[in-house]
């Protein structure tokens, strides 16, 4: 029964995982522009949406196509569409955003939109895809987390606790036995061996124990005069496995928070270069929080695969620094020595930028 359910449960991960991906495409290609696509369908003369007479393959006025689908293959192509290549821009993109990032950023803030995914479809894709494979590979957060064991005093009662189990075992085994018997004198070595240990054990319990008790009533007792913000610190500590699973969630829903968290500390690098505005940013911190994302990826994979952790170690900790040196110097048209500075200082802000993401992710869990 239990492997049945196992079973059914990874089949649902798949599944999920499969809807993750569909919806990561299918909202990429929704911000996606249609501008610079062909199609070789006919068209007629009038667009069927506005009524306005057409003059090539799509609507002057709202841009529709002159030829509509009806048909249940056209469901199934604009699905494989939507996931796999984004009319084939995907494959124009992925390895400008993998060797030459800077490039890609340059020309699409210059206007050379038509030929490649945008920042934010790539963004969405990628985030999707990796939670995606996260499903499909059963990475998720701990639910077995102890509330107990997360206090010391508690944990060496319950330390104490099984030690007093295991020779209540040993004892009821030692009193089954004959006088004679030779495993009475390993029982009884076991037996002795569980006293001398719990009675460790309570003596470090008796010298933490006055301070412990007190410690932990205050800890009970603390009200921060918050309603909303007690009421989330107390579910934090009642189920931990529940609240980690709300956080690992968030980070998923709410990923797209990294962008404008990113977009201050950017411009702090360019802001005296009046010719580089907000939005030239925006499009580097996508496209940067895309290829992560993806080579994020291709790490979990690998690891999945069993490559060995020390190729793994060098493609998350060297290809990051490098990649965004790169993105850098490329988008910006610097020198060498004011890129690598640049992605020095852009290391430190990315350590902030994360902890005030993850500091954000858990006052909304708190006090969702």
């Amino acid at each position: 029964m239990r492997f049945a359910k196992l079973i059914a449960s990874g089949a649902m991960g798949e599944i999920d995982a499969a809807g993750e991906l569909v919806m990561g495409g299918m909202l990429g290609r929704a911000v996606e522009p249609h501008a610079g696509e062909r199609h070789g369908h006919g068209h007629g003369t009038i667009c069927l949406n506005c009524g306005t007479a057409l003059v090539g393959p799509h609507c002057h006025e709202c841009g529709q196509s002159g030829h509509v689908h009806r048909s249940l293959g056209a469901i199934g192509h604009e699905l494989l569409h939507g996931v796999a290549h984004f009319e084939g821009k995907m494959w124009r993109t992925l390895p400008l955003l993998a060797w030459r990032p800077g490039d890609l950023t340059r020309r699409y803030i210059a206007g050379e939109r038509a030929r490649f995914v945008s920042p934010m479809a790539m963004f969405l894709f990628s985030i999707f895809t990796m939670f995606a494979i996260f499903q499909i590979l059963g990475i998720s957060t701990p639910t077995d987390l102890d509330t107990a064991m997360m206090k010391p005093a508690a944990a060496i009662q319950q330390s104490i606790k099984k030690q007093e189990d295991k020779r209540a075992s040993k004892a009821a085994k030692l009193a089954k036995l004959d006088a004679g018997d030779s495993d009475r004198a390993e029982l009884q070595d076991d037996i002795a061996k569980a006293d001398r240990e719990i009675a460790s054990l309570k003596s470090a319990a008796a010298q933490i124990g006055h301070g412990s008790a007190d410690a932990e009533a205050e800890e009970a007792e603390v009200h921060t005069g918050w309603h909303t913000l007690d009421h989330g610190i107390e579910k934090w500590r009642k189920n931990p496995s529940l609240m980690l699973y709300k956080l690992q969630s968030s980070i998923y829903k709410f990923s797209w928070l990294l962008i404008p968290l990113s977009l201050p500390f950017v411009w702090l690098l360019f802001f005296w270069k009046r010719q580089y505005k907000l939005y030239d940013h925006a499009v580097f911190v996508t496209y940067s929080i895309a290829a992560m994302s993806l080579l994020f990826i291709v790490v979990t994979l690998g690891s999945a695969v069993h490559v060995p952790g020390n190729v793994l170690g060098t493609l998350a900790f060297v290809v990051p620094p490098v990649h965004m040196c790169r993105q850098l110097k490329q988008a910006y048209q610097l020198r060498w020595r004011s890129a690598i500075l640049r992605t020095v200082v852009l290391l430190w802000f990315i350590a902030i930028i994360a902890t005030l993401f993850l500091l954000i992710l858990a006052l909304l869990g708190i006090m969702g």
